[in-house]
């Protein structure tokens, strides 16, 4: 009996032995205490932080790896003064009739055809050098908004590539220097009525307000907008903004303004000239921040 009793017994300990690791078990199992709890807290904040870091980008410089495009379109914005400038001193010199009917501009043309064509050339010039400025926009102010960048530098970039593919420069026209080569040498009165009918609608669509014209202000209003958000000085693109809605009326009622709207001429250079020089002074900088 005794001996059964004693054999029994294990059972009963091993059950204890068992509960007692059980509980060991329990014990060494990792809980969701402090440490852990922080522990998570800074892989979320890491996590919100990587996650954030696009937005917190949009407040940095533009890239300094076209800074060669920042310096182009300052040159051109500062150097679009010239042609223009150059034209009125050329118009100044030899002034075209006021009111002309066509036969007296292709009279006055034949007069004076290396002076006029020089003077187109020098109208069309500004098209070029304004599309490097406004790609060189683009480019500045994207990292604050790609959409409205975008949106802003293509209004820009065609209108001033539309404005090379019209007949006309706002002007005169290139086209009435073929028109007066033309009515010089016609041998009948019908020939050069009909020629100088041409130039007559070639005068009228210089006058006349088109969407082109309109087209580059709303572009210069868009770019403005942008430029609040950072990189230039506010100054700056408050007087964008200011050129950009006073383009848009100046443009709409030209016809109306006469002589009025060479005040707008006179305010769009100077902002050519005030974005080319901060432009320019930006490629400078990022270069040298690189450097550093």
């Amino acid at each position: 009996m005794t001996t059964r009793r004693a054999r029994a017994a294990p059972p009963a300990g091993r059950a204890l032995v068992e509960m007692h690791c059980r509980h060991r078990h329990r014990r060494a199992r990792p809980h969701a205490g402090p440490g852990l709890q922080s522990e998570r807290k800074e892989v979320k904040t890491l996590t919100t932080a990587e996650t954030s870091t696009p937005s917190a980008a949009v407040t940095g410089p533009p890239d300094p790896s076209w800074h060669r495009l920042y310096r182009a379109g300052g040159m051109s914005g500062i150097l679009i003064v010239v042609p223009y400038v150059v034209a009125i001193a050329l118009i100044a010199i030899a002034p075209p009739p006021v009111d002309a009917s066509g036969e007296r501009t292709l009279q006055y043309i034949a007069a004076h055809k290396w002076l006029y064509t020089i003077e187109q050339v020098l109208w069309l010039a500004p098209g070029v050098l304004a599309m490097v400025v406004f790609l060189a926009l683009y480019v500045a102010l994207q990292h604050l908004d790609k959409g409205y960048a975008a949106i802003a530098g293509l209004v820009g970039i065609s209108a001033w590539a539309l404005s090379l593919a019209l007949p006309t420069t706002g002007g005169g026209s290139p086209v009435l220097v073929y028109l007066s080569n033309e009515y010089a040498a016609a041998g009948t009165a019908e020939r050069r009525t009909a020629l100088a009918t041409v130039a007559e609608g070639l005068i009228a669509e210089n006058n006349t307000p088109n969407l082109v014209g309109v087209l580059t202000t709303v572009g210069i209003l868009l770019v403005s907008l942008v430029m609040l958000k950072g990189v230039f000085p506010r100054s700056v693109a408050y007087l964008g903004v200011a050129t950009g809605a006073i383009g848009i009326v100046c443009e709409t009622l030209r016809p109306i303004l006469g002589a009025g709207y060479a005040a707008y001429g006179v305010l769009l250079l100077v902002w050519f000239v005030a974005i080319g020089w901060k432009l320019y002074r930006l490629g400078g900088d990022l270069v040298a921040g690189h450097r550093q």
